[in-house]
């Protein structure tokens, strides 16, 4: 295995709002997608060392340790180089001034700072858009370099002269300079439009770019309600769940990287910068109980217009209802799945993708999943509007005539449909949660149908997914697999959690599903797929709340603690825990980063309250 790779877990992550970049502990940014979330990536070193790109900023010699941690309650990185010369800090930044700000300009902006004795630091962007595809032409221009190549046209300034460096396969841009203690070096990298060249203004304006951005994000955080035990870590969750956010369009992503493998060398790779409704849907119930309801109305904005456009579309030749498991960011279809043959991927963990054939799934759950954060939007955001109504009973209404087809369930499944009990449990949570929001506001519908079709849904889960002999709820209508997802029957009010079935159910799924605190989300070889894959950590925070409604409070504390402990060294965490402890699959995910702050909220309050 090559050396030169950084961990997944060793980044941090910074963000406008329209795209993010991974920062590496060694002072890398290793992916960078421009201008959006699903653009193809101008940095992709963390996907190829060679072919991806990347931009460095290192000290020229021997590093003893490395530091990275953001300034407080902000998604301001630093990176702090310990050597035997001396200390200096990279400061890295995308400048966001104001909630839509309508002169937003996307940059990058690293400030670099000699903090103690004398270091010389070597800066190199070496910027191959995409995915490492093209190469970029560097000339002089402006107050700057201007990169030029495949449609990508960006501007680069510095507070210190640049070097164009020709090569055989690229042209990279480099500079050195020598900082004491208090001297500071600006690189700004800009993405420019039309025939703009690139300004010194940029580097002018650091310092109050830099304070605007901390105090944007400072703001933004005020309106949580969290005043918990774990404030660090659900506040970090929240930016991170705000940086996933498109603020133009309100949309909320999956993960901003594509085919980071949930197993190295394995070929479960897949290309999360999409926004899933279940994703989103999640995201936006943690948003809203932490106070955000800004987010929650841009996201249900989206939705609407979604659902308007699938329902004059009709459900398509596979009858796959009135919404799709993904979109893009503009809420279009995304590009089909195609395999980047070019490159290494992580590790050599090939292959990598872009697009998602998961667009093309029948998964039924995303409809309650939907519904519910509509319900807690209209309980606790603004309330939904009429024309959201509309649709909220279209969607109801499909799923009484769907409810009970086999599907490839909430978790992607690639080997066949089945009849998953989540499926199942979810078009219930659509139909109960459709009636409360009916009941609560007066709203028209046919309640006493949607009534009988839940309980038809509820008598169904609890004779055909029951499983007399394993004591417990299954993954499948009559199987003997077991399945994460039932941990979420009381989270979602379909049972009690003091439910004799469903303890017995907890202590199955711990028995064959938990290892010390982390939990699989199910048996991997029933997915038909090949490979091995670790634990799914949104599984286990699951487990954390289960436990709390359980009203084993100790245990949930101390099994939350432990999911602390997997986090990176500022609070980030990817999709999967690997054997050996390592974080694997796309990085952050917002999946996970959900399940931490419903997680730590209901012990909360448990613990507050004794039950």
């Amino acid at each position: 295995m090559p050396d030169d790779w950084p961990a997944i877990a060793d980044h941090g992550l910074i963000g406008d709002l329209r795209t993010c970049a991974l920062v590496a502990t060694d002072g890398t940014v290793d992916w960078f997608c421009a201008p959006r979330f699903d653009s193809p990536s101008v940095f992709g070193a963390i996907l190829d060392t060679e072919r991806g790109g990347k931009w460095t900023l290192s000290p020229t010699g021997e590093v003893s340790r490395t530091q990275q941690f953001y300034f407080p309650d902000t998604a301001v990185l630093i990176t702090r180089f310990l050597t035997p010369d001396g200390v200096a800090e990279v400061h890295d930044f995308m400048p966001v001034l104001g909630a839509g700000d309508p002169e937003h300009r996307q940059r990058l902006v690293r400030r670099v700072s000699g903090v103690r004795g004398t270091i010389t630091m070597r800066m190199c962007v070496d910027a191959r858009p995409d995915y490492g595809r093209e190469r970029c032409v560097a000339e002089e221009s402006g107050d700057g370099v201007l990169i030029t190549g495949d449609g990508v046209r960006l501007g680069l300034v510095a507070s210190v002269d640049l070097s164009i460096e020709p090569g055989d396969d690229n042209t990279r841009v480099s500079a050195e300079v020598e900082l004491s203690q208090g001297d500071s070096a600006l690189f700004v990298l800009e993405m420019l439009n039309g025939d703009d060249v690139p300004s010194s203004n940029a580097v002018d304006m650091t310092d109050d770019l830099l304070d605007a951005t901390t105090s944007y994000w400072r703001s933004w955080l005020r309106q949580s309600r969290y005043v918990g035990r774990w404030r660090e870590m659900v506040h970090r969750s929240a930016i991170t769940l705000k940086l996933l956010t498109h603020e133009p369009t309100g949309a909320v992503i999956a993960a901003p990287t594509t085919s980071i493998p949930e197993f190295i060398g394995g070929s479960r790779n897949w290309d999360y910068r999409y926004v899933w409704v279940r994703d989103a849907g999640f995201s936006l119930y943690a948003l809203l109980r932490l106070g955000f309801t800004d987010e929650a109305r841009a996201f249900v904005g989206w939705l609407s217009e979604r659902l308007g456009e699938e329902r004059e579309q009709g459900d398509g030749p596979e009858n796959l209802g009135p919404l799709r498991v993904l979109y893009d960011i503009d809420g279009n279809r995304p590009v089909d799945e195609t395999e980047l043959t070019h490159l290494r991927g992580y590790r050599d963990s090939r292959p990598v993708r872009i697009g998602n054939a998961a667009v093309d799934q029948l998964q039924l759950d995303i409809y309650g999943e939907l519904i519910d954060s509509v319900y807690l939007f209209n309980k606790y955001g603004a309330g939904i509007s009429s024309d959201a109504w509309d649709d909220v009973v279209d969607v109801v209404d499909w799923v009484m005539e769907n409810w009970d087809r086999e599907d490839a369930s909430m978790w992607e499944v690639r080997g066949g449909h089945r009849a998953y009990t989540t499926s199942r449990l979810f078009c219930w949570v659509a139909l109960e949660r459709t009636i409360r929001i009916a009941r609560q506001r007066g709203l028209p519908g046919d309640v006493g149908a949607w009534s009988k079709t839940r309980d038809e849904i509820y008598a169904r889960i609890m004779s055909h997914s029951w499983n007399d002999e394993l004591q417990a709820f299954t993954q499948t209508e009559g199987g003997t697999e077991l399945d994460a997802g039932v941990l979420l029957m009381p989270m979602v009010k379909f049972l009690s959690p003091a439910d004799p079935k469903f303890l017995s159910t907890l202590e199955a799924v711990e028995k064959d599903l938990v290892t010390d605190t982390l939990v699989f989300r199910y048996s991997p070889e029933t997915d038909g797929l090949d490979g091995e894959e670790g634990t799914f950590s949104l599984c286990s925070f699951w487990y954390v709340e289960a436990l709390t409604r359980a009203g084993r409070l100790d245990d949930a504390q101390l099994a939350l603690e432990k999911m602390f402990t997997y986090a990176n060294h500022v609070g980030l965490y990817a999709e999967q825990v690997s054997a050996t402890g390592d974080q694997v699959g796309n990085f952050p995910q917002a999946f996970t980063h959900f399940a931490l702050i419903s997680a730590a909220i209901n012990l909360d309050r448990a613990l507050d309250t004794g039950k």
